[in-house]
């Protein structure tokens, strides 16, 4: 006897959206296991000033969990945290979460999974075990900042914080502070830099596509309008679902539509960057859609406003508060910001995991990650995982992709019968091949771009799946069980 039929690992929107499907589908038997002191995942743990969501809150949310009253378009961090907290107390999932339990390792034992489960040291909370039928793997993507390997960086006297990571007793009015990388969450840090007084030195290795993110606040009576109207609440919500998925044409390289949002983008900037040799420095070489289009009103202004300084090459050494660009330009500082984003391709729950003849995760994804259906795993029976290989999405919410994969889960687990659920060996393969094949002449994987989507190691597309929702939908419903290994004879005579 197992100690719970399902055991999930992370109460992020992954985690917590696993634990809502099975509690809709009538399962009583599960736990989740997460490290911190409460929910949220990536917005409990990103704090930086002015983050916010770049999808528009009305899809960012789970389906059955409706909230008439952001306070805007694209919600801010501190907000989706609020709802999450919100989602998990209301539904009663907040008692089925166990807090401050890392997962140490697990392992499986031949019919189930030992979970080893972390303690803080104390004797009141002392490494554990917990045993589990199957376990699902909902700890998200994002999660390991990636730290450059700088020469000196040790020597650096002022405060080093990576945007995750963010210290809210750092000053800023008044202070030179240099961030390093162009990406989501600098977009959205420097104009709020600026806003605070600080001085900005931004070193930028490759320049983003970025387009208008527009959007607006929600007033009192726009939110009593849309929590007296459930129906038009739903709508919203399957009209922005219909908007996102739109967008995956442009961003997976059809000429007509890249073309399109390309001059967008270029107008945009020619419009905020009146300065011509700001602008050049600002403009992609790359195709639209290699790496992650950002949404932004405010970061080209900032850059414009003179309180920025765009150095355009990366940031290759430290020599105390002096930092050295590539292109030889040395810059004094006073804190160091590192928005260099996170270890996506080697996720680091990968090495905790193991599987059929004590192989790990991380040994099996040497490669690369690999599936079946993004979310089964050949030689890891009763093993699910969540916002894993290509899960991710570039044009809709990654909400949508969660709960297709726990619906999924749901199903699976209601035609287990009393065999663990092996995968094909050939069956991940046929889906790698598969993704292969689907991703092959888009801007991801095209020469001369590097993005977090794709894998070093093999070149392979592994973070995103390079298709609609519908498309992951329908991929999903054709996995069936010709997928599986058989159940051993004994077991289907005495399930018949």
């Amino acid at each position: 006897m197992t100690d719970v039929d399902v055991a999930i690992v992370g109460a992020g929107f992954a985690g917590l959206g696993m634990a809502l499907a099975l509690q809709r589908a009538g399962h009583g038997s599960y736990t989740v296991l997460e490290r911190a002191e409460e929910v949220g995942g990536t917005w409990r743990d990103n704090t930086y000033p002015g983050i916010a969501c770049d999808v528009p809150a009305h899809l960012y949310r789970f389906a059955e969990h409706p909230r008439a009253h952001w306070s805007h378009t694209f919600a801010p961090g501190g907000e989706i945290q609020e709802y999450l907290r919100a989602v998990a107390h209301e539904s009663g999932l907040h008692e089925r979460i166990r807090f401050r339990s890392p997962l140490r390792c697990a392992r499986w034992t031949g019919d189930a999974w030992r979970i080893e489960i972390g303690g803080d040291g104390t004797r009141a909370r002392r490494p554990r075990t917990l045993e589990a039928q199957s376990l699902v793997l909902a700890c998200g993507r994002l999660t390991q900042p990636r730290l450059p390997d700088l020469p000196g960086l040790a020597s650096f006297p002022g405060p080093v914080v990576h945007t995750a990571r963010w210290d809210h007793d750092m000053p800023l009015a008044g202070r030179r502070i240099a961030v390093v990388g162009t990406g989501a969450s600098a977009v959205q840090l420097v104009p709020e830099l600026v806003r605070r007084g600080a001085r900005v030195t931004l070193f930028q290795r490759t320049p983003a596509w970025i387009l208008p993110r527009g959007g607006a606040a929600y007033g009192p009576a726009e939110q009593r309008a849309l929590a007296g109207d459930p129906d038009a609440l739903a709508r919203l919500r399957e009209d922005l679902l219909i908007e996102g998925e739109a967008r995956f044409a442009s961003r997976s390289g059809d000429a007509e539509a890249a073309s399109r949002a390309r001059a967008a983008a270029l107008a945009h900037l020619a419009a905020q960057v009146p300065d011509r040799a700001l602008r050049d420095a600002l403009t992609p070489r790359y195709p639209f859609g290699c790496k992650r289009v950002l949404l932004s009103d405010d970061f080209y202004p900032a850059l414009a406003s003179g309180a920025v300084a765009l150095e355009a090459s990366a940031l290759v050494g430290v020599e105390g508060h002096t930092l050295i660009a590539a292109g030889g330009a040395a810059y004094e500082a006073d804190a160091l910001v590192l928005a260099t984003g996170f270890e996506t391709t080697r996720q680091p729950y990968a090495d905790l995991v193991e599987g059929e003849r004590g192989l790990t995760l991380a040994e099996h994804w040497s490669g690369g990650m690999t599936s079946l259906g993004s979310t089964l795993v050949t030689g890891f029976p009763d093993l699910y995982v969540l916002n894993g290989p290509n899960a991710s999405l570039g044009h809709n919410s990654a909400v949508l992709m969660a709960e297709e994969q726990a619906g999924f889960v749901v199903r699976r687990l209601a035609a287990r019968g009393d065999a663990p659920v092996r995968v094909r060996p050939e069956a991940e393969r046929a889906y790698t091949r598969e993704i292969e094949s689907r991703s092959a002449g888009t801007p991801w994987v095209a020469d001369g771009c590097s993005n977090w989507y794709v894998d070093e190691r093999s070149g392979r597309l592994t973070l995103l799946w390079p298709g609609t929702v519908q498309a992951f939908r329908d991929r999903l419903a054709r996995i069936g069980a010709d997928d599986f290994e058989p159940a051993p004879s004994g077991l289907l005579e005495g399930a018949s």
